[in-house]
């Protein structure tokens, strides 16, 4: 397989997703905190990265699997804003007519098939997805996103054994953000990298700063590559760290101070967008053009969920049988 490095055009493509993530994430925190959305939230600020980088090789046909946290992941693969914020806001013109929220996003025409409440779901789902994309003959490939708390539980060792065993074209991708809710990784895992654990599976295991770009994009290429080509599932282990608490309302007091900022200090955010410009790949005019406008796009976003009915009472019972009630 012959890896390529990302042109200037990918590189502002992951850029831009990046900063759809980072400011539509600002704006849902603002606007919970001006009590306009009231919800359970679960901010993934600081690993806008990972999902950016991963997502801007993938086609509308390859599959995402997430967790509860990921309203990251489905930004990057595809999901509409408006969409997404009304889901959010509980308007029957969300994602999923405002009856899931930020746990159970889903938008199959770009791939994004599910977002599970269930810690470590995720695994599973894919290796599903996986096996009937192997089935039909297919090329397309499935990303499953989990955190580092869901590598200890039995669904991600039956995971990767089942798509070992069978070469399932998934990806699995631990974005380990160093906290499993409130336990530091040291506290609850043995392994010194999650990544190792591919080894007693017989398939890739690769640890990479989640953090750098460049970093995940090479080694999603080569897992994207060998999954296409039939070799079977690779583990990625994306290092990063979460700049909020578990979710919105815990002030993350159970996290060392002197870490916290140096974390934020390196914030991956804007070391990028510097970086885009110093080594060329775009000016500093062009990366305000797409502030400006993803600013304007999370605007719509934003009155289109607030402007929006809430459902009627008759959804509670829709979407339950298989002959919908009138």
């Amino acid at each position: 397989m012959v890896m390529t490095q990302p042109d200037s055009k990918t590189l502002v493509a992951i850029y831009e997703k990046m900063t759809l993530i980072k400011h539509s994430d600002d704006r849902v925190i603002g606007a919970m905190k001006a009590g306009r959305m009231v919800m359970p939230y679960y901010s993934a600020r600081g690993q806008e990265c990972i999902p950016a980088a991963i997502s801007v090789q993938l086609t509308d046909e390859d599959y995402l699997v997430t967790i509860y946290r990921g309203v990251h992941d489905m930004l990057a693969k595809g999901l509409p804003p408006k969409l997404l914020w009304a889901e959010l806001a509980g308007k029957v013109t969300g994602s999923c007519k405002g009856k899931g929220g930020p746990m159970h996003l889903t938008y199959p025409s770009k791939g994004c098939m599910v977002t599970t409440g269930i810690v470590g779901a995720s695994m599973p789902i894919a290796c599903g997805l996986g096996l009937a994309t192997q089935l039909r003959g297919e090329k397309r490939v499935t990303v499953a996103n989990f955190g580092d708390g869901a590598s200890n539980i039995g669904a991600f060792h039956e995971s990767l054994n089942l798509a070992a065993v069978w070469k399932l074209p998934v990806i699995f991708v631990c974005q380990n953000n160093q906290y499993a809710e409130h336990t530091a990784y040291s506290t609850g895992t043995s392994a010194a990298k999650i990544s190792d654990r591919a080894a007693s599976y017989g398939i890739p295991g690769v640890h990479v700063d989640g953090n750098d770009p460049i970093a995940v994009y090479s080694a999603a290429q080569q897992a994207i590559a060998r999954a296409r080509a039939g070799e079977g599932p690779t583990l990625i282990e994306a290092k990063t760290f979460r700049f909020n608490g578990h979710l919105i309302g815990d002030a993350g007091e159970y996290i060392p101070k002197a870490i916290y900022a140096e974390a934020v200090k390196n914030d991956p955010y804007p070391r990028y967008r510097n970086w885009l410009v110093e080594h060329q790949h775009a000016s500093a005019t062009q990366l305000d053009g797409i502030d400006a406008a993803i600013k304007t796009l999370i605007d719509e976003a934003e009155a289109f969920a607030m402007s929006s009915a809430a459902p009627d009472a008759i959804e509670v019972k829709r979407d339950v049988y298989a002959t919908e009630i009138a």
